[in-house]
């Protein structure tokens, strides 16, 4: 009997020690199926805010492409309302055109480079001559041959233009 006993026991301790090693192994088994899950996680959003920048930087780049092409007809408009007219009527129309091109591009966040006045910056502007002035310190733009715009960063257009000494 008390072998049999002895045997009950053994065999208890030897079905617990299994139960121990399977949950161990269980315990084991969700720890990495949680980090696993952790890093599917991170890299799910490490996507979503890679794809969130590619559209913001693909839509920037059509709106500043779609905006290029629109940049020939407002000069044309500018130098139209620069003439001289009779027709004041037909002038002004003009200038509202303009006007209504402007706030569209105000609207998209286009802004106008800033240029006479201000230092040559050859990431804005584009020097097409260089004068000699003595009024004006060294590399700084004495006058705009034709405007220069970007949206934020992005240069669509650079700002033509004369540079002094």
């Amino acid at each position: 009997m008390a072998d049999e006993k002895n045997n009950q026991e053994e065999e208890k301790k030897v079905e617990e020690k299994a139960e121990e090693v399977e949950l161990s192994k269980t315990e084991q088994e969700l720890e990495e199926t949680v980090d696993r899950l952790k890093r599917v996680m991170a890299e799910f959003e490490n996507y979503k805010k890679r794809n969130t920048k590619e559209r913001e930087t693909l839509y920037n780049s059509l709106l500043a492409d779609i905006i290029a092409s629109f940049l020939p007809v407002l000069d044309n408009l500018e130098k139209a309302v620069e003439t001289d007219t009779k027709d004041e009527k037909m002038k002004q129309g003009i200038e509202l055109v303009v006007k209504q091109i402007q706030d569209i591009f105000t609207k998209f966040g286009v802004e106008t480079i800033e240029t006479v006045g201000k230092p040559f910056d050859p990431e804005l502007h584009e020097a097409v001559s260089s004068v000699q002035d003595e009024n004006l310190g060294e590399k700084i733009v004495k006058e705009e041959f034709r405007k220069g715009y970007k949206i934020g960063l992005k240069v669509i257009r650079h700002a033509m233009v004369i540079v002094a000494n």
